[in-house]
């Protein structure tokens, strides 16, 4: 269980720093940048705690997954970004994904 708070702290910390790459426009705004980069160590060291116990291959694509999905949603909610039917069924397919490994775990 404490493997799987690991990876959900990692892909949250993710989606952070891939928001955070937006507002330190260019890495030339100190705040923005410093928040990222701590945001950016800390996801990649939650991941490897969680790869102690489980396989690479599941949670990796899980960190990448919940990153791919939250960035995807906090990008329509923050910077505007299209909000179309099949963009939006295609982040479904992620998630969906995620959910899968998860519930696969194990078998």
């Amino acid at each position: 269980m404490k493997a799987w708070i690991f990876l959900l702290t990692a892909g949250i910390l993710e989606i952070v720093w891939a928001v955070g790459i937006k507002y330190t426009e260019g890495f030339t705004r100190i705040v923005p940048t410093v928040i990222t980069g701590i945001a950016m160590v800390f996801s990649i060291y939650f991941l490897s705690q969680a790869i102690k116990v489980l396989p690479l291959g599941t949670a990796y694509a899980i960190w990448t997954g919940i990153g791919a999905a939250g960035t995807f949603i906090l990008g329509m909610v923050l910077f505007d970004e299209p909000r179309d039917i099949a963009r939006i069924i295609c982040v479904l397919f992620i998630i969906i994904g995620i959910v899968g490994l998860k519930f696969l775990h194990g078998r």
